[in-house]
């Protein structure tokens, strides 16, 4: 390209910089335009996966999947020590509900809860999802003493 004349060199340089720019628009882009089964797909694996490191009871690896890990409204060491359900079988249903950056999610569980002596307890929960800098996130649930509106 050295051998162009300087009015070539910056036409080819200049072509190629706004092809970059074009397709990484386009790839950013892309996952805005997803079809609704992309996106619920996306979203069930999603769920799936970290619905299975909740039930091997990875709080380290779930962290990253949780929206107060985004906002800062809950440290790493607090989000550990909260436990206490051993969750034996988990199934990710269905997705009840996408609405832009909000989806409810049926998910099936087996659980106990040790501390209780309760085994066996099953239960069809509404699991709520959120899309952040679109990246889906779990939203954990609202506790009694939570004051949070965006849980």
């Amino acid at each position: 390209m050295s051998q162009l004349p300087i009015g070539r060199r910056l036409l080819v340089t200049s072509a190629a910089l706004l092809t970059a720019v074009v397709m990484a628009g386009c790839a950013a882009t892309g996952a805005a335009s997803m079809s609704p089964e992309s996106e619920k797909a996306a979203l069930k694996k999603r769920v799936q996966t970290y619905w299975d490191l909740v039930r091997v009871n990875d709080s380290v690896a779930t962290w990253p999947y949780e929206s107060v890990s985004k906002d800062q409204s809950m440290t790493l060491e607090t989000y550990i020590k909260r436990g206490g359900i051993a969750y034996d079988a988990v199934e990710v249903r269905d997705v009840r509900s996408l609405d832009g950056d909000e989806a409810v999610v049926d998910v099936w569980m087996r659980y106990g809860i040790p501390i209780l002596r309760l085994k066996n307890q099953e239960s069809l929960a509404q699991d709520r999802w959120r899309k952040i800098d679109g990246v889906w996130h779990h939203v954990l649930r609202r506790s009694a003493n939570s004051a949070d509106p965006k849980n």
